[in-house]
């Protein structure tokens, strides 16, 4: 039974290994496109196809499998819900030796995530005006003990072998959005302080 269950297990990760070798590199994607760089790089995340994508502009670039937080049927509206939030970000701060690899720090919550949690009741007008201070002066946003926080776009770290080459996408964070390393790699080397992420 055990050994049955151990070359299942292989077989599900050769599988994904194949299905992995026919992603292009964004390098051939931009040539593909006409691009030799980005200069206006923002990006789209669909938690219904479990997809990034990366956009010069309103020009597709390139598609990423992506993972989200372990609770997908509603978006996130406070901390610890295991959801990922909906709506419109920046990145504002990048951490290049996080524990998940690189992580891309999103402003959440936004002044429309404050707005609507202040609509119903769930913080109260000074916190509101906190988030509204840090969301304009400093940037990112801190972790809010009702709303949550630290929410972003990073990779799998010592996971990433395995998670890599599901042919699935398993949904594990607490509402972060994860790729695999090599793909953070290569949206990290074109995405800046203030790139534009609409969560969807």
């Amino acid at each position: 039974m055990t050994l049955a269950i151990v070359v299942f297990l292989c077989g599900v990760i050769v599988y994904g290994i194949i299905l992995n070798l026919r992603e292009i590199p964004l390098s051939e994607a931009l040539t593909q496109k006409g691009f030799s760089e980005l200069k206006n790089p923002n990006i789209v995340i669909d938690r219904v196809s479990f997809t990034l994508n990366l956009y010069e502009d309103s020009v597709l670039v390139k598609t990423y499998r992506a993972s989200f937080g372990r609770t997908l049927h509603k978006p996130k509206s406070r901390a610890g819900d295991g959801a990922t939030p909906v709506g419109r970000y920046q990145v504002c701060s990048i951490d290049t030796s996080y524990k998940y690899y690189k992580f891309f720090r999103l402003n959440y919550p936004s002044i429309d995530d404050a707005t609507d949690a202040l609509k119903k009741g769930l913080i109260s007008q000074k916190e509101f005006n906190n988030i509204k201070f840090e969301y304009y002066y400093e940037g990112c946003t801190g972790y809010n003990i009702v709303l949550g926080g630290n929410i972003g776009i990073h990779g799998f770290g010592k996971f990433n072998y395995v998670l890599k080459n599901l042919p699935f996408v398993f949904n594990w964070t607490d509402g972060s959005i994860a790729l695999s390393d090599e793909d953070i790699e290569e949206i990290y080397s074109v995405i800046k302080i203030g790139t534009k992420v609409v969560i969807k």
